[in-house]
């Protein structure tokens, strides 16, 4: 008889002892890029602080059970999310003794939800508007257009200055029509780390009546530390008229486990149309706060468990670990010719680019993948070159004398690789391809020709992941997401 426990299957005829699937889960995890040690500037975000992540496991195992479904049967849920509003209120400007006071929120799954939310609200708040609008700057997270997409909302890209990175006020006050429910900013945005002129862009927005959110997902919980170790930081919270809303992702740089986020409105009324409600049918009366209906109170409690050990002390330390990470990478990425930043570093952010026509930043990337440092490739935008994006946490901080001599040395091997070279039908494929023309088919034999899947190349040859790279900068927008979405959906397929 085959024994089934070697199938892998997730549903085994006979049950597998607990040993013996954390060992499997192990053994899976062994693929992963490294989630600590200061060499994953994506994803996760590693305050190095010993005990932490045994703590947080700790607290989300004893409410991992808790449904956020009824906060009124799980009294200790509603606890720990009012605090973490309270927390994230006082930190971004609001609060008793505030201009304000009335600062209310919710504790999300990401930022992702907290924006789709913030949105829904806007739109939901102007029944007159047949079809609402948001004015974006090109630069805010794409979350923006997926709550877009999912809500049925027009989205106005605003264009940013190439030099600075931003949006300025006056093309935001363009973007604005009568049927624009929401405007909004960073502070910063993810791909460069830059801090939009919120003061200014909320300005437009009051005078033309409509709200205003900041999205603060990525630097909310690290600009006022940074403000308080002496950083000029601007304007960006709820000390800004005009604000309306902003979110904090507290699985970023409050160095809780994913997925916690929350989602601030300036007062209740703002908030009240984001909520669903629903009572015609036989059931009970279902009441979300948020998207989610059931939610583990595992993510909550380990995010109040890590903003409770770590305290305003332990913030304000891994914040300065983090600023003088930042300053050691940047000063790196200024000591290599043919390297520019995009810009000065004003928050937890290192992004840089190429200024060398032989030194190719996709072949680059690999090389130093190749080194054990993983970064992340942004592709050309319009004006904007392709870049490097290096999100810094205080884990980076003990690894910083060891980025320098090893990005010179990748710079040094890929200058000698030389650019990616893509075949002149694959370039002319990618220039005149339709999106509509795309199948399963014809993507599955671009990923077996590019050697998806294989391992990538050593130092002094560009590997599988310069040549997509190269591919994907190479093609428009719209054909790059259809490309991506039938190459996960191979990737995306049931083991049985």
């Amino acid at each position: 008889m085959i024994d089934d426990q070697d199938t892998g299957r997730a549903l085994p005829e006979r049950g597998v002892p607990a040993e013996r699937v954390l060992r499997e889960i192990r053994g899976l995890r062994e693929g992963d890029r490294p989630t600590h040690g200061g060499r994953l500037f994506a994803y996760v975000y590693d305050p190095a602080v010993p005990g932490l992540d045994e703590l947080a496991a700790a607290a989300h195992a004893g409410s991992a059970h808790v449904n956020g479904l009824d906060p009124t049967a799980f009294p200790s849920l509603l606890a720990m999310e009012n605090a973490l509003v309270g927390a994230a209120a006082r930190l971004l400007g609001g609060g008793p003794g505030t201009t304000a006071p009335d600062v209310v929120g919710s504790v999300t799954s990401g930022g992702t939800e907290s924006l789709i939310l913030a949105v829904k609200a806007a739109r939901d708040a102007r029944p007159d508007v047949a079809e609402p609008r948001i004015a974006v700057p090109v630069t805010a997270h794409a979350a923006f257009a997926k709550a877009a997409h999912y809500l049925r909302v027009a989205l106005d890209p605003v264009p940013v200055d190439p030099d600075t990175l931003r949006p300025s006020a006056a093309d935001v006050a363009a973007a604005i029509r009568a049927d624009t429910v929401l405007v909004v900013c960073s502070a910063p945005s993810y791909a460069h780390g830059v801090i939009d002129p919120v003061a200014d862009i909320a300005a437009v927005a009051e005078a033309a009546g409509v709200r205003c959110h900041v999205d603060a997902c990525f630097g909310g919980w690290t600009l006022p530390w940074l403000r308080r170790l002496g950083a000029p930081v601007p304007p960006f919270d709820f000390a800004v008229d005009g604000v309306t809303s902003i979110s904090v992702d507290l699985h970023k740089y409050a160095y809780a486990p994913k997925g916690v986020s929350v989602l601030l409105h300036r007062e209740p009324g703002l908030r009240a149309p984001q909520y669903f409600a629903y009572a015609d049918w036989p059931g009970y009366t279902m009441i979300n706060p948020v998207i989610a209906s059931t939610r583990s109170g595992g993510p909550i409690a380990a995010a109040y468990a890590t903003l409770r050990h770590l305290g305003e002390d332990g913030y304000l330390r891994l914040a300065g670990a983090t600023r003088d990470a930042v300053a050691g990478l940047a000063d790196a990425v200024r000591g290599v010719d043919g390297l520019r930043l995009m810009a000065e570093p004003e928050s937890t952010v290192v992004c840089f680019t190429s200024v060398d026509p032989g030194l190719d930043l996709f072949v680059l990337v690999d090389e130093l993948t190749v080194r054990g440092w993983h970064t992340q490739p942004q592709l050309t935008y319009g004006e904007l070159p392709a870049s490097v994006h290096l999100t810094v946490t205080a884990s980076v901080a003990p690894r910083v004398a060891e980025f320098g001599p090893d990005l010179a040395d990748a710079v040094a091997a890929a200058r000698s690789a030389g650019p990616v070279e893509l075949p002149p039908e694959l370039t002319a494929l990618a220039a005149t391809l339709t999106p509509d023309a795309l199948t399963p088919e014809l993507v599955a034999g671009l990923a077996a020709g590019l050697g998806l899947g294989g391992a990538a190349s050593g130092p002094g040859g560009s590997g599988p992941d310069a040549t997509v790279n190269a591919l994907l900068d190479a093609a428009p927008p719209a054909l790059r997401e259809r490309l991506l979405v039938e190459f996960v959906g191979l990737l995306q397929r049931p083991t049985y």
